[in-house]
C-alpha cells in the first residue's frame, strides 16, 4: 500500500508541473508517516552554492557513474 500513496503524490506533483497548474511542491518538502497516517509539510530554502539548483549550475543532467560517486563522494562533473 506504501509503495502507491507514494506513487500517486509524486503522479500527481509531476502533471502539476507539466500542465502548470495547482500548487507545486516547489520549495516545500512533504513527509508521510504510514505508521499514523499523517503527512507533515516543512519549507526548505534553496542552497545557492548548490551544484543542481544554485545560482551556477554545475550539474544539469543524470549522475552518469552514481555508484563511483556513492563510494567516494567525488562527482566527475564534465567541462562544458
Amino acid at each position: 500500500m506504501l509503495p502507491g500513496t507514494i506513487g500517486v503524490l509524486m503522479a500527481t506533483e509531476a502533471i502539476k508541473l507539466l500542465l502548470g497548474t495547482g500548487n507545486s511542491l516547489v520549495g516545500r518538502l512533504l513527509t508521510y508517516d504510514s505508521m499514523s497516517m499523517q503527512f507533515q509539510e516543512f519549507k526548505i530554502n534553496r542552497d545557492e552554492s548548490c551544484i543542481a539548483c544554485g545560482s551556477d549550475l554545475k550539474l544539469t543532467g543524470l549522475l552518469l557513474d552514481y555508484e563511483a560517486y556513492a563510494e567516494t563522494g567525488h562527482l566527475n562533473l564534465p567541462s562544458h
